[in-house]
Parts: structure tokens; sequence; C-alpha cells
């Protein structure tokens, strides 16, 4: 079967693989300021979700499940037995699925500004119609608003404008049907299953995935611990670096001492 997922890949060939996920409505180049510092010491590996980037766009709706399985074949075909794996939003959603449907190809996990349920489920097919009919650019200022700080917007306008167009050149029908997979998702009466240790980090100023959806991640997941970094909205890799950095090579380095 022909690749569906587009792949970025950093660092050594012979390091530990490390798997990142992006958000709904953007694509690797998200992850861009963690790449250099995480790459000296990892594999790195970025995918675009299905619709998303230069992935394959096939005809949706889709489900967690659809882009967890992706995920597995993709690794399959890269003969990559396991991953350490870091998922912002819809990226972090896929890694709950992953770490829970498939535990032993998940060694340690980190998920950020996420959530295991993200209703209510209309206003995602809601959205989901919205852009089907009318295109990304008119709900584009909305989502972005929800992405960063007012602060933050005002300071670094030109990230900003780099993460728009970023949206709304995903493509529709593949925006569209992963917001009909988080309207279907709830990945809580299973989070108990993952046994990878497990690194939560929350945006404190993030609307789009408030605080208490990382406490109840944490609540959930036997060997999961929580960091909420301040002034970070929902793009907190983004809006806070070198924190969200640090806090990934110290979680995922300790796997050297997990014996």
């Amino acid at each position: 079967m022909t690749a569906r997922l587009h792949l970025t890949v950093d660092g050594p060939t012979v390091a530990p693989v490390l798997l990142l996920g992006s958000s709904l409505g953007t694509a690797a180049a998200m992850w861009d300021p963690q790449v250099p510092a995480l790459a000296r010491r990892f594999r790195v590996i970025r995918y675009d979700h299905l619709g998303h980037g230069r992935s394959a766009v096939p005809p949706g709706p889709y489900t967690l499940d659809l882009l967890g399985r992706e995920l597995l074949r993709t690794l399959d075909d890269l003969d990559v037995p396991w991953v350490h794996y870091a998922g912002l939003s819809l990226g972090g959603m896929v890694g709950m699925w992953l770490a829970t449907y498939a535990p032993e190809r998940v060694r340690r996990l980190a998920l950020l500004c996420t959530s295991a349920s993200l209703g209510p489920p209309e206003q995602w097919r809601d959205r989901a119609a919205t852009v089907r009919a009318e295109g990304l650019p008119t709900i584009a200022d909305a989502v972005v608003a929800r992405w960063f700080t007012p602060a933050f917007a005002a300071a670094r306008p030109e990230v900003v404008a780099a993460h728009r167009a970023m949206l709304t050149a995903t493509p529709p029908d593949g925006y569209a049907a992963c917001c009909e997979a988080i309207a279907a998702m709830d990945l809580r009466p299973d989070l108990g299953r993952v046994a990878a240790p497990t690194l939560v980090i929350a945006g404190a100023d993030d609307p789009a995935t408030p605080v208490p959806h990382a406490r109840e991640i944490v609540g959930r997941i036997p060997r999961a611990r929580l960091v909420v970094i301040d002034a970070a909205a929902h793009l907190a890799n983004v809006e806070q670096p070198e924190q969200v950095c640090r806090l990934l090579l110290r979680h995922f380095d300790e796997e050297r001492g997990d014996g």
C-alpha cells in the first residue's frame, strides 16, 4: 500500500525515534522551534495527519481509530518497533490512542495542550460543515486567536501570520474530516491502559483545551504528571519554545534510567 502520511525526518539514523504529531490545522513546521535541539539526541520524525500538509486526503469523515491505525501502518513500513511520542492538540489525541491501543509501541509519551474528550460534538460538526462550504479563511482568525495570547500576537505578528498561512493551506476536506474525528472522540474510559510514563503540558492561557482538560488526563493515566506553562495559549510550543523544549528533553532523556 502506498504511504499516505508525509514524514519529515531529522537527527541521527541510529538514535531513538521521537515521533511528533502536530495540531489540527498545522503541519510538521509547527515543531520547528524544538527540532534542532531534539534532533541532537533523537531521530525526530514529524508526520502530517491525514488531510493535512503534504499527506493524503482520503474522503471523510475520519475517526481517531483511523488516524491512529494510519500511524501504526507507517511505523510498520519504517520497521520501527517503538517510539517516544509527543503530540499537541490533535497530535496529542492520536498519541493517547496509540499509547492506549498499541502500548508496546510507545516507550514514553508527552501530551501538549490536548484533551481526551472535546465537546460538544455539534460544535465540531458545524465547523466541518462551514469549512467544506466556505473554506478555511472563514474561520482562520477565530482559530488563530485561540492559538496565541494577545501579548504574543502583538509582539510576534510574523509568527502568527506564518501559522495562519499554515492553517489556510490545509486541505478543507481534510481539516473538516479531522473535526469530525474530534467530534466522535472520547478516549477517557480507556486511558487507564496507558503504560508509558506520561508528561502532560498545558498552557495556562489556552482557551481551546483549558487546564482542566489536562488535569483530567493526568487523573486517568497511571504514570502521568502535569506541567502548566504560564504566558502560553494553545500552541504552547511556539509561544514558549525554550521551556517546552527543556521539558521534552528532560522527559524523554529519563528513559535512559528507567531500566
